[in-house]
C-alpha cells in the first residue's frame, strides 16, 4: 500500500531535479502522476521509465491557456485532481539591481510567480467540487535571506510563499490544502541553466555540485532532491491533512545559523588575537 494510493497528481517542472525524482515517488506511493514540462524529449523518457503510472504533458507554466488545458485535460482523464505540484522554474545569475534586465525579469516572474497562480487557478475549482485535494508550490530559502540569489528569483519565491498562505486561508474552508515547501542548496541543474548553460548538459553536471554545496548548512553533505520530493510527498499525503498554509524548511539549516564548529573557530581566532593585543600593549 503507497501513501497516494488512488490519488491523480500533477507535477510541473518535473522533467528534472527536484520534479523528476517527486514524480517518481509519487508513483511508488500509488498516484496516477502527469508530468509537465516544456522539454518533451525529457518528460517522455522520464514517463517511460517510470511506467503506466506516469504520462507526459508538455505546457509552458507561463501560458494561461497552456495551464488551463493541462489541468482540464488531467480531470478529464482521471475524473479528479488530488494533488497539484507548481514546481517550475529557473534561475538567473546574481547582478546589481542598477542592471537589472526587464525582459529578464519578467520571463522569471512569469513562471516563477504567474505560473504559481495559474495552477492554483484552475486547480481550485475541481478541488473545492471534491472537498479535497492538496497544492504544494516551490519556495526557497531565498525567500527569507537575502544573498543566496539575484534579487528578482528572491523577490519571486517571497511571493510565491506569502500567496501560498493567502489561498490557503480561502481553500481550506473547503478541504483543500495549500502549502509550500522552501529547499535550501539542492543539487540539481537549476544552476547550470541559470549561468545559460544547456538544459540538458545542466543536468548532467548537477552532481559536481555537491562537494561544495556540503559546506552551506549545519548538516554535511548537500541537499539531493530526494530530500524535497520526501517533503513534497508529506504535503501531498493525508498524514498532513491538518497542515495548511505552512512553509516547509527543507534546508539542512542553512537558514537557522553559522555551522557550531565554524562560529566556534572564529569566535577563537577573535578571542586569541585580542589576548595577543594585549599582551603587546603597556
Amino acid at each position: 500500500m503507497g501513501v497516494l494510493d488512488g490519488k491523480v497528481a500533477i507535477v510541473t517542472g518535473g522533467t528534472s531535479g527536484i520534479g523528476a525524482r517527486t514524480a517518481e515517488l509519487f508513483a511508488e506511493e500509488g498516484a496516477r502522476v502527469v508530468i509537465s514540462g516544456r522539454r518533451r524529449v525529457a518528460g517522455e523518457d522520464l514517463a517511460r521509465r517510470i511506467g503506466p503510472p506516469a504520462s507526459f504533458v508538455q505546457a509552458d507554466v507561463a501560458q494561461a491557456a497552456e495551464v488551463a488545458a493541462l489541468i482540464a485535460g488531467t480531470e478529464a482523464q482521471f475524473g479528479r485532481l488530488d494533488v497539484l505540484f507548481n514546481n517550475a522554474g529557473f534561475g538567473i545569475p546574481p547582478r546589481s539591481i542598477a542592471d537589472l534586465d526587464i525582459e529578464e525579469y519578467d520571463r522569471l516572474m512569469a513562471v516563477l510567480v504567474r505560473g504559481v497562480m495559474l495552477g492554483m487557478k484552475y486547480a481550485a475549482p475541481i478541488m473545492m467540487r471534491q472537498q479535497s485535494g492538496s497544492i504544494i508550490n516551490t519556495g526557497s530559502v531565498a525567500a527569507f535571506r537575502a544573498g543566496y540569489s539575484s534579487q528578482t528569483y528572491a523577490a519571486a519565491k517571497a511571493a510565491v510563499v506569502q500567496m501560498s498562505r493567502a489561498v490557503a486561508a480561502e481553500l481550506g474552508e473547503y478541504g483543500v490544502r495549500v502549502n509550500s515547501l522552501s529547499p535550501g542548496a539542492i543539487v540539481t541543474g537549476i544552476f547550470g541553466k541559470g549561468a545559460g548553460v544547456d538544459p540538458d548538459v545542466a543536468d548532467r553536471q548537477a552532481a559536481q555540485l555537491a562537494d561544495g554545496f556540503a559546506a552551506l548548512q549545519p548538516i554535511p553533505r548537500a541537499g539531493l532532491p530526494e530530500d524535497i520530493a520526501r517533503g513534497a510527498l508529506y504535503l501531498a499525503s493525508d498524514a498532513s491533512g491538518f497542515v495548511n498554509g505552512t512553509d516547509l524548511l527543507i534546508d539542512g539549516g542553512m537558514i537557522s545559523g553559522t555551522r557550531f564548529s565554524a562560529a566556534t573557530a572564529a569566535r577563537k581566532a577573535l578571542q586569541d588575537g585580542l589576548r595577543a593585543s594585549a599582551a603587546q600593549t603597556p
